[in-house]
C-alpha cells in the first residue's frame, strides 16, 4: 500500500500517534470531533498546498500547553511503499522557531512542497466541497488546479509564475511604464498562461473521457466542458495582453487569461447544469469526478484518496456501488464515519482504527 508507517506529533488534536498495517481500505472510526479528519488533514498535507482545509500554519499545531508552550510546532511522516519495498520516507513539518514556514524532508533531505508530488497523487473530498458547483469560479479553478497537480506536478509551478507575472504587470500598469517592460513581462505571463491552459484542457479531457465510459446510475453521470478566460496559445495570449493594457489598467487587474477559466459541469441525463441539480445530485456527480480523478492519478505512481463521511450520505446501494469502485481502483483509500456499520460492504480487509481525543486504538 502506498502509506504505510504513518506518524502525527502535536498536530491538532494528536499530541503523538502512529497508524501502521496500513491496506487498500483504512477507516478512521469515532465521535465527531475525536480527530479523524484531522488524520486525513495530515495525510493531505504530504502534497504540496495548504492541505484539505486550506488552514493557515497557525492553526495546525497542537494548543494544549503542556505540549506547546511556546508556540510549538508539529510534524507528519510516513513511509511510502511500493510493491512491499519502502521507495520514501516522506515528512513535512513546522519548527517553533519558524512557525509560518512549511518544511519538507524525503529520505531526510531537505525538499520543496512541490517535489512531493513527484512521489505520489492526493486526493480528496470533503463535506466543505458539497457546493462546489454553487461556489465562485475561482474555487471551481482551485479544485481544477488541484486535480491537474496530482497527475502533472509541474502545474503548480507554470500557476505561480504565472500570477506572478500578472501582479507584476499590474503593477506596470499602475505605473504607467516603458511599453517595452510590459511586453516582457506579458510574454512570461502568456507563456506561463498557456502551459496552465494546456494542463488544465488535458485534464478535463482525460476526465470526460473516463466518466464517458461510466454507466448513468446509480451515481449521477456528470458532463465536463473546459471554458478558457482568454487564448490558449501564447503568441495570442500575449497580443491580447498588450491589446487590453488601457482596459486592463482602469480595471486594476487583466480581465482576460486562463485566471479567468471556468469549469462547466452538466448531469448528462438531464442535460442541466450541476448548479441548478439537486444536493443529493451535486454530491452524486462530485463523488464520479473524484473517482475518475483517481483513476487516473493512480496510472504513474502511488495514489492516495482521502474520502471524509462520504459513505454517511449515501443509501445502501450507492455506498456499495462506491465500495466497489474503490476497490477496482489501485488509490490507497482513507475514510472517516462515526460507526462501523456504514462500511460493511468493504469488507474483512479493510485497516480500521477507533478514534477518541486525539488517540488512535487499531480494531
Amino acid at each position: 500500500m502506498p502509506l504505510a508507517r504513518i506518524t502525527l506529533e502535536n498536530f491538532r488534536n494528536h499530541p503523538r500517534s502512529e497508524l501502521a498495517k496500513t491496506a487498500h481500505f483504512n477507516l478512521l472510526v469515532g465521535e465527531n470531533g475525536a480527530g479523524k479528519t484531522n488524520v486525513l488533514e495530515a495525510l493531505s498535507l504530504l502534497s504540496p498546498g495548504r492541505g484539505l482545509r486550506r488552514a493557515g500554519l497557525g492553526e495546525l499545531a497542537r494548543r494544549a500547553p503542556e505540549h506547546a508552550p511556546d508556540g510549538s510546532g508539529f510534524a507528519i511522516g510516513a513511509s511510502l511503499i511500493e510493491q512491499g519495498e519502502a521507495t520514501a520516507r516522506l515528512g513535512t513539518y513546522v519548527e517553533p522557531a519558524r512557525p509560518n514556514r512549511r518544511l519538507v524532508r524525503i529520505n531526510g533531505a531537505e525538499a520543496s512542497a512541490s517535489a512531493l508530488s513527484e512521489w505520489h497523487a492526493v486526493s480528496w473530498l470533503t463535506p466543505a466541497m458539497d457546493g462546489l458547483f454553487t461556489d465562485s469560479a475561482g474555487a471551481r479553478r482551485r479544485f481544477l488546479d488541484r486535480m491537474t497537480l496530482a497527475i502533472e506536478p509541474g502545474h503548480a509551478r507554470a500557476v505561480s509564475h504565472y500570477e506572478t507575472a500578472l501582479r507584476e504587470r499590474n503593477r506596470l500598469l499602475e505605473e504607467n511604464r516603458d511599453a517595452r517592460w510590459l511586453d516582457a513581462i506579458e510574454a512570461q505571463a502568456a507563456t506561463h498562461g498557456a502551459q496552465v491552459s494546456a494542463s488544465r484542457a488535458a485534464l478535463i479531457a482525460r476526465l470526460s473521457e473516463e466518466l464517458g465510459a461510466l454507466p448513468p446510475e446509480p451515481f449521477a453521470r456528470p458532463e465536463l466542458a473546459y471554458r478558457p478566460g482568454g487564448p490558449m496559445d501564447a503568441c495570442e495570449l500575449a497580443a491580447t495582453l498588450a491589446r487590453e493594457r488601457r482596459r486592463d489598467a482602469a480595471a486594476g487587474r487583466a480581465l482576460t487569461g486562463p485566471h479567468r477559466d471556468e469549469l462547466e459541469v452538466i448531469m448528462a441525463a438531464k442535460r442541466v447544469p450541476a448548479a441548478l441539480c439537486s444536493t443529493g445530485e451535486q454530491k452524486a456527480m462530485l463523488i464520479a469526478i473524484t473517482l475518475a480523478h483517481s483513476y487516473i492519478a493512480a496510472e504513474g505512481r502511488p495514489s492516495i484518496l482521502l474520502l471524509d463521511e462520504v459513505a454517511a450520505h449515501l443509501d445502501p446501494v450507492r455506498r456499495e456501488a462506491l465500495f466497489a469502485r474503490l476497490a477496482a481502483g489501485r488509490a490507497q483509500v482513507w475514510m472517516t464515519g462515526t460507526e462501523l456499520a456504514p462500511f460493511e460492504a468493504m469488507g474483512a480487509d479493510a485497516a480500521i482504527w477507533q478514534v477518541s481525543a486525539g488517540l488512535l486504538t487499531p480494531l
